[in-house]
């Protein structure tokens, strides 16, 4: 399993995350009994803002990886967000972490919010 899918669990299987899920109105029922619910999209900012809000430490998520890994208590030491970049085809220089995160966290969020759960 790749960093990002670990990201992902733990945001989407946060108390936070379950909480405001619980909160949002009920989906409509789906017209066959046996057919499963339609995946729903999850306000992952709401999350998060709900996960910083809670921690009590500053935190600067919604624009630095390192912090939106240390909010959900990964790992943010360069080498793994070299792995996670990877992971995610990043194809630019390793070596300009500047350039990398910047990039990490764009495609992190990009990929989060196209997440339905």
């Amino acid at each position: 399993m790749g960093l990002f899918q670990t990201l992902k669990d733990k945001i989407f299987g946060s108390a936070e995350a379950k909480e405001i899920e619980a909160k949002a109105p009920p989906a409509a029922a789906p017209v066959a009994a046996a057919a499963a619910p339609a995946p729903q999209p999850v306000n992952v900012e709401e999350v998060l803002a709900h996960m910083a809000a809670k921690s009590g430490q500053p935190s600067n998520w919604k624009t630095s990886i390192v912090d939106l890994m240390k909010l959900v208590g990964m790992d943010s030491s360069l080498a793994a967000r070299k792995e996670m970049a990877q992971d995610l085809g990043y194809t630019g220089d390793m070596n300009d972490s500047a350039s990398m995160n910047i990039w990490l966290h764009k495609k992190v969020m990009e990929q989060l919010a196209t997440t339905k759960v």
